[in-house]
């Protein structure tokens, strides 16, 4: 019983700590329905070159997860960001990143990529900016 207290406790501070600092969890649908409503929304894309040039969202910005740090300032302040990668694993990194250094609207899609495909979402396939 000590156990399952000590564990939910760590996970309630976890996700309290990350929504505080201004991340927040999407699934595909809804962040379609965020692209719909937001046209200013950047699109952040931290896969690989060879993953963008399979698959990427229309518009979308590349920066690859490692390269966030050196790169932050090509991410405008001032609009809502929108950070995808092949499932989830990447992006929620490279969301909280962005919410620790003051980015106020950041949004993780947590089925990334893979359930966008899933839900039949349009995808756009070419070379890396």
């Amino acid at each position: 019983m000590t156990r399952f207290i000590a564990f939910f406790s760590l996970l309630a501070l976890t996700a309290s700590l990350s929504f505080a600092v201004g991340a927040g969890n999407v699934t595909s649908l809804e962040a379609r329905a965020l692209i719909a409503k937001n046209s200013k929304i950047v699109l952040l894309d931290v896969r690989t070159p060879e993953e963008y040039r399979q698959a990427h969202l229309r518009g979308s910005l590349l920066i690859p997860l490692g390269d966030l740090g050196r790169r932050i300032q090509e991410v405008p302040r001032d609009r809502p960001v929108l950070v995808y990668c092949a499932v989830g694993a990447r992006s929620v990194s490279a969301a909280g990143f962005l919410a620790s250094r003051g980015y106020r609207e950041v949004y993780n899609m947590s089925d990334g990529l893979v359930g966008w495909y899933k839900n039949g979402l349009p995808l756009q396939r070419g070379s890396a900016p």
